[in-house]
């Protein structure tokens, strides 16, 4: 049996701006997310990823020029990340890692936060195991 690791991320934190989540893997908080607005109809780069379950998997991004987590499948979405990122700035519909919560639409220290994230990521796929995240 293919073990697999299960990212969460729960959403609790909703704004005219951004969406603020935690995000868990195994069970166990990683770190905090933002992405854009949670909207019943998707506006192009400005709406985050509908709840659900995903693949992740890590492959070349032309946009960053290097193997970055990709959230696969997302309905009506495509190239969807997993990266650093302080704001809905920094996002057009991808999740952004934070290492703290800094106001209603700003998380910081993305880099700490996402190498740590990536490290676990890289680590579970080298062994063969499979990622899903669940949006909540």
């Amino acid at each position: 049996m293919v073990k697999m690791m299960k990212i969460d991320v729960v959403r609790y934190q909703y704004n005219e701006k951004a969406t603020i989540g935690r995000l868990y893997i195994d069970d166990i908080f990683e770190c905090f997310t933002l992405e854009d607005v949670v909207r019943p109809i998707k506006i192009y780069g400005e709406t985050a990823i509908p709840e659900g379950t995903y693949q992740v998997v890590i492959d070349f991004s032309n946009r960053f020029q290097r193997p970055m987590p990709h959230v696969l499948d997302v309905p009506n979405f495509t190239g969807i990340r997993i990266h650093k990122g302080n704001t809905d700035k920094d996002t057009s519909g991808c999740i952004l890692l934070g290492s703290f919560v800094s106001g209603p639409d700003l998380i910081t220290h993305s880099t700490e936060a996402f190498d740590s994230f990536l490290n676990k990521l890289e680590n579970s796929l080298k062994k063969g195991e499979k990622v899903s995240l669940k949006i909540e």
